[in-house]
């Protein structure tokens, strides 16, 4: 163990047990963490966020993002939530959240509000784009993709981090910063299985915290790391902070938490692992940049075609419907597309070259009206996560002008490199938690939102979720009391925690996620079959038996990253579980396997469960549409909300 003459600019306080008692416990500080603390503590719920790193700037939207998807009720929107909601739940071909989605749509212009009266901002207050054709000159608010609908805003997201945690001072959440949560804490009340807290460790002194609380919510973020890792750019091994790799999975597992969806996983697109640039950092025009003008080597630009394949003769026609269309979907996905070809957006560069274009593709921002450009080479790209400063400041201050400069682009839509079949991600509407209308996990007192909820969206989805499971697991807390802990359960955790802290040599942490990653590349990849997966399962288990032994460190921020590698060995072994149970391939969820080719039969056109019991993978059923009627079942549970001002 360290002493207190160790290198390290920290106290020593290994072996230190600090107990914290709340009613609602918030486990991440991101985005729905903020929230739902705040939604706690308006109900009068004393609250407590546990934050792996600074909760002022933490988590994915820590650094910002440029729009927000789904503001169905701001006052321009021509569109309802239940249009949008079960839009998604089409587009998803069902394999969708429609419980979380729906109250994106119906309260996400709700927390809008609520930022701006926090101090951030969500309008052109300066004038900068007045006359804009995506301005509206009333509101002033901004909008993206759709002009005609308006329900996606334009955002400066790099304002809401600082505000939210402003808020959360000013209502008296206790914030315990650089503390990670390592796991979950439950105990049989009455007969059932129910959260009472949970147990962290302090990243920057190892001092053990254990968290006693009435009810839990889980707002930490999706695995990552899983598929892809590069030891020499840890940082760039995902688009979302490195720290952000899906803990809270992990201590669901774990705990007996269900889940569903965790066999999908999508060929990589938001990952640079050593191999490409940051995203956002090349030419595209898809999400941040759509809808950029794209060109060939020759300068020879790329049409856009709508819905039915014409081509748009026109930058503003990109961003409206065609006759007889409803509307577009978040980053110019289009509804009922009826073509083969939709323009540079969605066309893989092999299909283009077949059609005469010539290598390299450029975005041309030049080539655009001076508000659109102005808008994504200045506030998109900017607010962006990660946009600001590497790629903003740093490409403006070597010389790159949007007016006369075109910006190189690889790979294919908005990626910055072609990655291979193996190469998976946990990304566009991966699995995660399954829960009822409440946000409440299988187990009582436990509730989950954000990127904890199968088929998580971006940044509005995280917020008004979070904000929706605070009120929930606030009303809870005021129903239960305070349990005891098992003393036993926390003396196990500490001795797991603490282990790697006793040796002096081994294995490293950059190693077991190295061989994790490409253990899940070599058999649980793009095609999967049973022996394959069955091999996988082996090889992981002789990681834990015989590597984990041996994972050794010298601080507490390298102990930290080390139990972030042991969740990623969880998660791995959860989804090798998942994939075996689904015994057809499918393509909503980006599933093949070689050993049952038949796609999508109807007999397995359902959400398929798992949760760990006794040590056991266990399986479950659930049908898609389990959510009901959205619209209805939803205000019959939250009339409180409804009548009394969105609080």
């Amino acid at each position: 163990m360290p002493s207190d003459s160790c290198s390290w600019p920290f106290p020593n306080e290994f072996g230190q047990t600090e107990t914290v008692e709340s009613e609602v416990l918030v486990l991440g500080g991101g985005l729905s963490g903020c929230f739902a603390a705040i939604a706690a503590a308006r109900r009068g719920r004393s609250v407590v966020i546990v934050e792996k790193g600074a909760t002022l700037r933490s988590g994915a939207g820590g650094t910002g993002f440029d729009h927000w998807e789904s503001a169905c009720t701001n006052p321009c929107s021509k569109v309802t939530p239940e249009e949008i909601a079960y839009a998604y739940v089409d587009e998803q071909d069902h394999y969708s959240n429609g419980i979380s989605h729906y109250i994106e749509c119906r309260e996400g212009w709700d927390r809008l509000v609520d930022l701006e009266s926090f101090g951030g901002k969500i309008r052109d207050t300066d004038d900068e784009f007045a006359g804009a054709d995506f301005r509206d000159e009333e509101t002033k608010l901004m909008f993206a993709y759709d002009y005609e609908n308006r329900f996606t805003l334009r955002v400066w997201g790099t304002t809401f981090k600082p505000a939210l945690y402003k808020e959360l001072q000013r209502l008296g959440v206790r914030i315990y910063d650089r503390t990670e949560a390592t796991a979950l804490l439950t105990k049989t009340v009455n007969g059932k299985k129910r959260g009472v807290g949970a147990v962290g460790m302090n990243v920057h002194t190892g001092r053990l915290v254990v968290f006693k609380a009435k009810s839990t919510v889980l707002c930490m973020s999706r695995p990552a790391r899983v598929w892809l890792f590069d030891s020499d750019l840890t940082g760039l091994c995902e688009f979302r902070p490195m720290q952000s790799i899906g803990s809270g999975h992990a201590m669901g597992w774990r705990a007996g938490v269900e889940f569903t969806m965790m066999e999908k996983s999508v060929k990589a697109e938001f990952s640079a692992a050593g191999r490409s640039f940051p995203p956002y950092a090349t030419g595209n025009n898809h999400n941040t940049w759509y809808a950029a003008t794209m060109v060939d080597a020759r300068g020879v630009e790329i049409p856009y075609l709508d819905r039915d394949g014409n081509v748009l003769k026109t930058v503003r026609e990109r961003y409206y419907p065609v006759k007889g269309q409803k509307f577009f979907l978040k980053g110019g996905v289009i509804d009922e597309p009826k073509y083969e070809y939709r323009g540079p957006e969605t066309m893989p560069f092999d299909e283009l070259m077949k059609r005469g274009y010539q290598l390299p593709f450029y975005a041309d921002l030049s080539r655009m009206p001076e508000m659109e450009r102005k808008v994504i080479w200045g506030m998109m790209v900017g607010q962006e996560a990660k946009t600001n400063v590497p790629i903003l400041k740093n490409y403006t201050e070597r010389g790159f002008d949007p007016t006369k400069h075109a910006l190189q682009s690889y790979g294919s839509g908005w990626q910055s490199a072609s990655f291979l079949p193996q190469e998976r991600q946990f990304f566009g509407a991966p699995g995660g938690i399954m829960h009822d209308w409440d946000l409440k996990t299988n187990i009582d007192g436990i509730y989950a939102a954000g990127d904890q909820l199968f088929a998580s969206d971006c940044a509005g989805h995280a917020c008004a979720t979070g904000h929706y499971a605070g009120r929930k697991a606030a009303d809870y807390a005021a129903s239960v009391e305070l349990q005891d802990i098992d003393m036993r359960d926390v003396d196990a955790e500490r001795e797991r925690l603490y282990a790697p802290m006793y040796r002096s040599e081994g294995v490293t942490w950059k190693e077991l996620n190295q061989a994790i990653a490409k253990a899940m590349q070599n058999y649980c990849g793009g095609v999967k079959c049973r022996d394959l997966m069955l091999e996988g399962l082996d090889l992981l288990k002789t990681y834990r038996e015989e590597i984990v032994p041996q994972l050794y460190c010298f601080n507490p921020h390298d102990l930290m990253r080390t139990h972030e590698v042991l969740d990623i060995l969880d998660v791995s072994e959860m989804v090798l579980h998942a994939c075996l149970m689904r015994e057809s391939s499918s393509k909503p969820l980006c599933f093949e396997r070689s050993d049952f080719p038949e796609l999508d039969p109807e007999r397995d056109r359902h959400f398929i469960t798992i949760r760990q019991e006794d040590g056991k993978p266990m399986r479950g059923v659930v049908e898609h549409d389990y959510f009901g009627d959205l619209k209805a079942e939803y205000e019959k549970r939250n009339r409180d909300y409804i009548e009394g001002g969105k609080k």
